[in-house]
């Protein structure tokens, strides 16, 4: 055996020359190749070895490294050693922790001391524990050096097990758990006797002036403060409260050095989920006793000047403030029968809400909107584009076991005072500082408004949206104050004298809260049980309306904000249909009174404010629902005035179209039919013409003429930008359709867009071909260099796939199609690139939204005509134009094309697609990964520096690779593949039984995935697929492996078809097996390694190729494989089975496989 003094000496050297600046690189390649081979060799030499390292006399780098070392043989090659080396192991560790607890040994060295002892319990379990529990006590009761050390210990065994180490299975996890919580009556009542120890010792000694002592018992309580916060999240709160954890804490709270990491105890408790399994009297007199903890630190901070408070405190009173929140989210019920206490705390939180201190407002506003929703009369609408999530903060408010509150009873503590104050504060703070003038600001006094200077993960949007839905809910439950402090507001900003230098910013965030105040009032079932509070109200929002209806703004900013305001009343127009007809009227005079002809409608307010007014009209058709029925006439020989006047434009009769549409639905199946042949009519005798279609659909040189004529090129563009409004406004859910024809008893009610696809969809594929033909490199090299130019990406779409701009719509600036045709001015290459881009999203929504029409597209559209539109120039086509074909068309072809149409659909469209996709991706994704560059077409004609281009290409490769993943992970939705069987059935063996083998057509009338691949239309996907799990991207591999693959896999085990279970058996089986080596599979490594056990439990008797695969590992040897299948023999549980597999791939890999050792943390 070597000597271990002889080795140590070698092990120095090598982390020397590791660690050394002037080591060559063969050097630190030698020494790496050494330390490499010390870890795998004799572990007992690597004990002593390292353990004489570690001594103090050794230098700090050459120790911490010996600390790794020895981690690493604990975590490892803990198993070799004997129940005895363990032990022995165990209490060297502890002196060495003794050893390194003195004032000039460095932090890190200490942290790896700590780290190795929890680390020992981890793998050796809390029976080690109970036996190294005394030596520990004792040393930390030498001084407080050395009851930092143990305090870092305490932290780091909770931490290790509840937090880090994801390689810890779940079972083995529960165990260290259960006996970790059977060991708290040791741990805290230790924790507490040192905190009080040192805590007496830093006032003592400060006392004493013995600053430099108290400085180490500072840190020694900082320590415990430490460990006590890593059992706060778990630990039963009984037995925190009981070892008088919670009061120790409570205690430091008034002090200045102490109290934010006591602070940080409390937001763990308050921020805890209930826990069912815990006695509920006593959990709530624990919880009730940290109520009143922080309400009596909150009572004093509030009642204290401003003047008296400096910043730090306001960091203290932050963290005091979010756990109040998190306290009453969660635990209100412990004081809920508690009047005095109720009050109180309710009192507090308006403090906070109210406070002049934006984070102090912005922490409590979580509890506010939890409780406010919970009290709030359910809606019958929401605000789509107002308001978060329903779920976000408090879930689970007012609700689970022992959780009794009566909402009644509670809103009796909700008085008006405090919703009028709720709304106030909320009104003033609708507005970003950035946004608004300096005498804005300075008219708030001290009040303090968002900022870009706060730092937090929320941004101002966010942050206003909660705030308005705390609006929303306070509207709700007290709607008479909601509708007469809005009101108040609105007018006081209004009947401004000074309105011209008022800001602007201001007047936008009231008329958010009016929308909101507006739903809130209008959107539930209160006012339909009080007449009285119904009229109240009404009142209040006409006296509101009388005062808009009177402004005579002019500018178009203002104008603009005005026409949001009146139709934030369309909730209230629907109790009020008196005042429709004046809000119409209203609507039509801003409308007019902005100038009709601009010069720029691309950058004038003017024109958007024009649009704005425009699209008002949808927004109250919407929620004024009947109300509007009768003033249909009068708006429609309005649109028809202006339209002979000659002041209206294309775009802005579409968006009367829409609402026209939206009236019509409220009206009824066969009045929305009528109103689409009243609009549509007009355009079918344009739209069918065969004049036009010859002239520019013919051929490229057409659409290249088309484009120098500007009139008939938007004429065309808002032709079809109709088609897609009238689709997507008439959509039909099919749940809605059978409820009606079951209660009418007629038969089921065809989509009212139905009887118009024959006459819209064969002019539009023309068009579609047409543009797709002009990427074709014979078309192109002949194409003007102004078409070409146009062909290439904008500069807001490069900003955006750059990360630099904002992802916004970009078809909301392609309305002004006006503004060449009054000159007839030739098209400019951006407007071209606008027109193109507009015309092909909105054609291939328009296919994929008519492919919904199941009973009418596949029946009377043919299908070789859309095969040659989309799929004939599919190998010219950008990557970028692909994604977006798969995602508006392919995507709805393969959710809604019937079984009985696949075969004459799904190989028309899916196959050529596969093909081209294949080969497109594989020579891109190869162009990436071997040169630095993935080489798109997209990129040609760009002109942006080379690093910019590689993340564009990348970006744009990336995002059709993940769109082929969804539509592969859509075509094995179980929807789709309701044929296939599954495995792990009752009565299921290891091994599927012969004589059931089918053949994979049978399954093709149920199951996509195998009618795709009975038909051949699946196998270059199947190649993509294959690739794709080559590939450093888990986001896309997750898609395919959580169901493509299994699809895959169950067909080749359920049939007979040899083909495919070669190619599962070896290609799939090996790439399997590639993908757990990427990191980036961490996140499906789990569905990885049970579709390798699944090929190996089920098809490894009937073809050789996956024990094949398994010897080629490089580490595999027959007898461990041998040894593997035993196993398998001996058990048919699946979870046994999958650690067999996962184990075996481990050894065979060398453990090399990066998704299973990911996660792991290491010290």
């Amino acid at each position: 055996m070597a000597d271990p003094n002889s080795v140590a000496n070698n092990v120095a050297g090598a982390i020397v020359a590791l660690l050394g600046w002037s080591s060559s690189a063969d050097d630190r390649k030698a020494a790496v190749s050494f330390l490499e081979s010390f870890k795998a060799g004799d572990v007992r030499i690597l004990a002593s070895a390292s353990i004489a390292l570690a001594k103090k006399d050794s230098p700090s780098e050459i120790k911490l490294q010996a600390f790794k070392l020895l981690q690493h043989l604990v975590r490892q090659r803990w198993e070799e050693l004997s129940p005895e080396e363990r032990i022995n192991f165990a209490n060297i560790a502890v002196e060495l922790m003794s050893e390194s607890a003195n004032s000039s040994e460095q932090w890190a060295i200490k942290s790896q001391t700590a780290v190795l002892i929890a680390e020992i319990v981890r793998r050796e379990g809390l029976n080690l524990w109970k036996q190294l529990l005394p030596s520990l006590s004792s040393l930390a009761s030498n001084g407080p050096i050395q009851t930092e050390l143990v305090a870092m210990m305490l932290r780091w065994l909770p931490e290790d097990i509840t937090v880090h180490n994801d390689d810890l299975e779940g079972s083995r996890r529960r165990s260290l758990l259960r006996e970790l919580t059977r060991s708290l009556p040791d741990i805290l009542p230790l924790l507490y006797t040192l905190l009080e120890r040192h805590f007496g010792a830093v006032v003592s000694e400060a006392e004493r002036q013995q600053f430099d002592i108290a400085k180490q018992h500072v840190t020694a309580v900082m320590a415990i403060l430490n460990a006590i916060n890593a059992y706060a999240e778990w630990a039963p709160l009984l037995e925190l409260a009981n070892h008088k954890i919670i009061h120790g804490c409570s205690i430091l709270l008034s002090y200045p050095d102490f109290r934010l990491h006591a602070c940080e105890f409390f937001k763990l408790v308050s921020g805890r989920k209930r826990s069912t399994d815990v006695p509920v009297v006593e959990s709530n007199v624990a919880m009730r006793s940290v109520f009143e903890i922080l309400m009596n630190v909150s009572r004093e901070f509030l009642n204290r000047s401003a003047s008296n408070i400096d910043e730090s405190e306001y960091k203290f009173a932050e963290n005091i403030c979010e756990s109040m929140a998190s306290l009453g989210s969660s635990y209100l019920h412990c004081i809920a029968e508690d009047d005095s206490a109720l009050s109180l705390y309710l009192q507090l939180m308006f403090g906070f809400f109210q406070h002049f201190k934006f984070v102090l407002h912005k922490q409590s506003l979580p509890f506010w909107l939890a409780l406010m929703r919970w009290i709030s009369p359910k809606p019958k609408v929401y605000l789509n584009s107002l308001g978060g999530s329903s779920a976000a903060f408090g879930g689970s408010f007012g609700s689970g076991p022992g959780v009794k509150i009566d909402k009644k009873r509670l809103l009796n503590f909700i008085h008006d005072d405090i919703c009028t104050a709720i709304l106030e504060t909320s009104f003033v703070r609708l507005v970003k500082k950035e946004n608004v003038l300096p005498a804005t600001v300075a008219s708030l006094g001290a009040m303090e408004l968002w900022t870009d200077d706060f730092e937090g993960k929320d941004d101002f949007g966010q942050y206003r949206s909660r705030l308005l839905e705390l609006v929303r809910f306070v509207a709700a439950s007290s709607p008479l104050i909601a509708g007469a402090k809005v009101a108040e507001r609105i007018i006081s900003i209004i009947t401004n004298p000074v309105l011209p230098t008022q800001d602007l910013a201001v007047i936008e965030s009231m008329h958010l809260a009016l929308d909101n105040v507006v739903n809130g009032v209008f959107g539930h079932d209160y006012l339909d049980g009080s007449s009285e509070v119904q009229m109240a109200t009404c009142t209040q929002f006409e006296g509101l309306l009388q005062h808009l209806l009177a402004l005579k703004w002019t500018e178009p900013a203002f104008v603009e904000e005005l026409g949001h305001y009146v139709e934030s009343l369309g909730l209230f127009l629907k109790y009020s249909p008196n005042a429709v007809g004046s809000v119409i009227s209203k609507l039509f005079e801003l409308l007019t009174s902005l100038p009709f002809a601009v010069k720029d409608p691309s950058t004038s307010s003017a024109w958007h404010a024009r649009l704005q007014i425009c699209t008002s009209f949808i927004r109250i058709a919407k929620d004024a629902d009947k109300s509007i029925l009768p003033h249909m006439k009068g708006i429609a020989d309005t649109m028809a005035s202006l339209q002979r006047e000659g002041c209206l434009r294309r775009a802005e009769h579409n968006i009367f179209g829409e609402a026209f549409i939206v009236m019509g639905s409220v009206a009824g199946v066969q009045q929305q039919q009528e109103v689409l042949t009243w609009l549509l009519e007009p355009l079918s005798q344009q739209w069918v013409q065969l004049d036009w279609q010859n002239n520019y659909l013919s051929d490229p040189s057409g659409l290249i003429r088309l484009c120098t004529e500007s009139s008939v090129m938007w004429s065309i563009f808002h032709t079809v930008t109709f088609f897609e409004k009238a689709l997507k406004r008439t959509k039909l859910r099919k749940a809605h359709v059978y409820s009606l024809s079951e209660s009418t008893g007629s038969p089921a009610i065809s989509h009212p867009m139905a009887s118009h696809l024959s006459w819209m969809l064969p002019p539009l594929l023309k068009l579609l071909r047409v543009i797709h033909s002009l990427w074709s490199p014979s078309v192109v090299q002949a194409l003007p260099m102004k078409t070409k130019v146009a062909m290439t990406m904008s500069e807001t779409e490069m900003a955006n796939l750059l990360g630099e701009g904002h992802p916004n719509s970009s078809k909301t600036g392609l309305t002004f199609d006006d503004m060449t045709s009054e000159g007839h001015a030739e098209p400019n290459e951006n407007e071209i690139r606008n027109w193109l881009k507009g015309v092909r999203e909105s054609s291939y929504n328009i296919l994929g939204l008519a492919m919904e029409i199941e009973e009418t597209f596949y029946k009377c559209i043919d299908a070789q005509s859309v095969a040659v539109a989309l799929m004939e120039n599919i190998q010219s086509m950008d990557f970028r134009h692909i994604k977006q074909l798969v995602h508006a068309v392919i995507v709805h072809l393969v959710k809604s094309c019937p079984p009985d149409s696949w075969e004459i659909w799904l190989d028309k469209l899916l196959h050529p697609l596969f093909i081209h996709s294949q080969l497109a991706l594989s020579i891109s994704w190869s162009s990436l990964l071997n040169e630095g560059r993935a080489k798109i077409p997209d990129s040609l004609y760009i002109s942006v520096d080379d690093l910019k281009l590689e993340v564009i290409e990348e970006r744009i490769l990336r995002d059709l690779t993940r769109e082929m993943s969804t539509l592969f992970f859509l075509i094995a939705s179980p929807s789709l593949n309701k044929g296939i069987p599954y495995l792990e059935q009752p009565g299921n063996t290891n091994h599927a039984d012969l004589s059931s083998l089918k053949e994979l057509d049978s399954f093709s009338k149920s199951s996509m995935v195998s009618f795709l691949l009975t038909h051949g239309s699946l196998v270059p996907g199947l190649q993509i697929c294959l690739e794709v799990l080559r590939l450093n991207d888990g986001e896309t591999t997750s898609r395919f492996v959580s169901s493509f693959w299994s699809r895959v896999v169950l067909l080749s085990i359920s049939t007979d078809n040899a083909e495919l279970r070669e190619f599962v058996c070896k290609d799939l089986f090996s790439a399997f097996i590639h993908a757990l080596s990427l990191e980036s599979n961490a996140v499906i490594s789990i569905d990885l390694i049970s579709l390798c056990r699944e090929i190996f439990v089920y098809l490894s008797d009937r073809d050789p190729a996956p024990r094949q695969v398994l010897l080629s590992l490089p580490y595999m040897k027959s007898q461990d494989l041998a040894a593997f299948e035993e196993a398998l023999r001996k058990t048919s549980r699946a979870s046994e089975q999958f650690k067999l597999m996962k184990n075996l791939l481990i050894l065979a890999t060398g453990n090399m496989l990066e998704a299973l050792t990911a996660h792991k943390s290491f010290y």
